[in-house]
C-alpha cells in the first residue's frame, strides 16, 4: 500500500468514528423524547397495549417504504433474524414500557445502561469487534456513573427496577441482532421489517389486555413512533459508520437529557448522587472521543461540546 493511500485510510478511520458517534447522539436525543410521552401517559395503560400501539404507528408510518423495497434473496434468508429481533425487543419493549410508568426516569435510563455492557461484550465475543482497553475502560466508568445514581443498597429495589434489569440484556441482543443485519440490509429494510416483527409479536399480549384508548392517548403513542422511528433510523446510522464498541459509550449522554427532561416536564429533581454519576458518564464518553481521536492520528480533533 503506498504512503498516500494510507493516509487516506487512516483519515477516513476517523471520521467514520465520529460520524457514528454524531448518529449516536442523535439516537439518545430520540429516545428521551419517546420516553417523556410514556412516562406522561403514565401507568393507565397496559404496557403491552401502549406498546403495540406505538408500533403500530410506527409501522403504518413506514407503508410508503415497504412498497419502495424490493425483496431479495439475502432478505429472505434473513428473515429468521429479523422475526427473532422482533419477538427479543418486543418483550424488553413491554418491560420497559412497565419500568417507565413505575420508576423515575433517570433510574429507568441508568438501568437501560447495563445493555451497553452487554452490547459491547456480544460484539467481541460474537461479532469479531476489537475491544480496545480504553474503550472497556468508557463502558465500565459509564455503568459506574450509573451505579452511583442508583446507590445499590440503600434503596429498596422496586418492581419497575426489576423489569428494566430484565430489559436491558434483551434490548442488547437486539443491538446485536440489527449490527449483524446491517452487513447486508439497508437501514430502512431494518427499520422496516422490525417494525412489523415487532408489531406482530405484541399484538397477542395486547389484545388480552385491550381496552379502548382515549384519542389523547393514541396522539400521544403516535408520538412516540414518530421519535422511536427516528432513534432507530439513527441507531442503524451509527452501527454502519462504526463499532459497537465505538458508538455505545455515547449513548450514556442519553441519562444526562432524561434527567433534564425529569426535572423540566416532570418535577423529578435530581439529587447530588444522580448529578455526580451523570457527571461520571459525559467525563467518560468525552475521554473515550479524544483517546479515539488520537489513537486514529487525528490529535487536533477536539471531542464535541454541548450546548
Amino acid at each position: 500500500m503506498s504512503e498516500s493511500v494510507a493516509r487516506a485510510e487512516a483519515g477516513r478511520a476517523p471520521a467514520s468514528a465520529i460520524k457514528g458517534i454524531a448518529w449516536m447522539g442523535v439516537t439518545g436525543l430520540m429516545f428521551v423524547g419517546v420516553t417523556g410521552v410514556v412516562r406522561y401517559l403514565g401507568s393507565d395503560m397496559n404496557p403491552a397495549q401502549a406498546a403495540f400501539i406505538r408500533y403500530l404507528f410506527g409501522t403504518l408510518m413506514l407503508t410508503p417504504v415497504f412498497f419502495r423495497l424490493r425483496l431479495h434473496a439475502g432478505m429472505t434468508r434473513r428473515i429468521g433474524l429479523y422475526a427473532l429481533r422482533g419477538v427479543v425487543h418486543g418483550v424488553a419493549v413491554i418491560l420497559w414500557f412497565f419500568a417507565m410508568a413505575r420508576i423515575p426516569i433517570a433510574e429507568v435510563t441508568a438501568l437501560g445502561f447495563t445493555a451497553p455492557i452487554f452490547t459491547t461484550v456480544g460484539a467481541a465475543l460474537f461479532l469479531g469487534e476489537k475491544l480496545h482497553m480504553r474503550r472497556v475502560g468508557a463502558v465500565v466508568a459509564g455503568f459506574g456513573g450509573a451505579i452511583v445514581i442508583l446507590r445499590p443498597g440503600l434503596e429498596v429495589v422496586h418492581i419497575g427496577a426489576v423489569a428494566q434489569l430484565v430489559s436491558a440484556p434483551l434490548m442488547a441482543v437486539s443491538f446485536l441482532l440489527a449490527k449483524k443485519l446491517t452487513e447486508t440490509e439497508s437501514p430502512t429494510e431494518i427499520i422496516a421489517f422490525m417494525a412489523v416483527f415487532v408489531t406482530l409479536a405484541l399484538a397477542p399480549p395486547a389484545i388480552l389486555a385491550w381496552r379502548t384508548p382515549t384519542p389523547a392517548e393514541l396522539m400521544w403513542l403516535f408520538m412516540a413512533a414518530v421519535f422511536a422511528t427516528l432513534g432507530h433510523y439513527a441507531m442503524t446510522q451509527a452501527f454502519r459508520a462504526a463499532d459497537i464498541t465505538v458508538t455505545q459509550p455515547f449513548s450514556f449522554l442519553q441519562l444526562v437529557w432524561a434527567t433534564l427532561l425529569g426535572f423540566y416536564m416532570f418535577g423529578e429533581t435530581p439529587d447530588g448522587w444522580t448529578l455526580a454519576g451523570g457527571g461520571i458518564i459525559v467525563a467518560s464518553a468525552t475521554y473515550i472521543a479524544h483517546r479515539e481521536a488520537r489513537r486514529k492520528g487525528r490529535a487536533d480533533i477536539k471531542p464535541a461540546q454541548g450546548v
